[in-house]
């Protein structure tokens, strides 16, 4: 826990997410990076300088054998309120419009019934548990499938609603999430989404994979160049963002 929130906290100030009296909502999707955010920014909630308060939310997909009990009992464990909003995303996109590619309709579907939730909750940010790892995927995924030069922003606020999208685990990588998932014995939801491991995120992955044997810096590599890159939202880096990831022995694959 320690090790994860010195990158948490670097996080939050370099991009100064957090602010006095923020009621900040944790999108808590069963996932171990969502499960990992909500007990990181509930730990870090004890001792930051500006006061938070946090609440997790989970949005039902739909998806048959989808059980929230584990993570209500979690959530009761560590005195954050909880709330899960159904929806009928999974009939609507896989068996109504029977999308083709439905990863970024579903995404797009969740996080508008996520925030949704959080304002009606009284909520003024929305954290979402994207890692280094996401980010790195996902600049290369702008650059293979859509030609262009793109990320999403670690801070993003959202004219309509007036919600605050933050990332704070952007600094962490991936390996370690899932480590700590483990260490924790984390209720991780099984995974239930059909077109798990078919996405272009999928394919992305298994590339980084592949030339990581080579080269075991490449995501810290790729990171920084994304800090650099003057897009939108990203600063600068400066020598101490940047965390040697600690090696776990006990590491698998998923």
């Amino acid at each position: 826990m320690q090790h994860l929130l010195s990158y948490v906290r670097r996080c939050v100030q370099d991009y100064d997410m957090l602010a006095e009296g923020d009621y900040v909502a944790v999108g808590v999707s069963g996932g171990k990076d969502s499960l990992t955010t909500l007990l990181v920014l509930k730990a870090l909630s004890g001792f930051y300088p500006q006061h938070f308060d946090v609440r997790a939310i989970s949005i039902d997909m739909g998806f048959p054998g989808a059980d929230f009990s584990p993570i209500a009992a979690l959530c009761e464990r560590i005195e954050v309120p909880f709330t899960v909003v159904p929806t009928q995303i999974y009939e609507l996109v896989f068996n109504v419009r029977q999308e083709k590619n439905p990863c970024s309709l579903c995404a797009n579907m969740r996080r508008g019934a996520l925030n949704r939730a959080a304002i009606a909750h009284g909520c003024n940010k929305v954290a979402l548990g994207h890692h280094r790892d996401d980010a790195v995927e996902t600049f290369l995924l702008s650059e293979f499938y859509e030609g262009r030069i793109a990320c999403f922003q670690p801070v993003t606020f959202l004219d309509r609603s007036g919600v605050t999208l933050i990332r704070p685990m952007l600094y962490v990588p991936e390996k370690e999430m899932r480590a700590f998932a483990r260490r924790q014995e984390l209720p991780v939801f099984p995974r239930l989404c059909p077109q798990e491991g078919n996405s272009r995120h999928a394919e992305v992955k298994t590339l980084i994979a592949s030339l990581r044997e080579k080269n075991p810096d490449l995501s810290e590599l790729l990171f920084g160049a994304i800090q650099r890159s003057s897009l939108p939202g990203w600063r600068e880096p400066s020598p101490r963002k940047f965390i040697k990831p600690k090696e776990h022995r006990d590491e698998t694959s998923d």
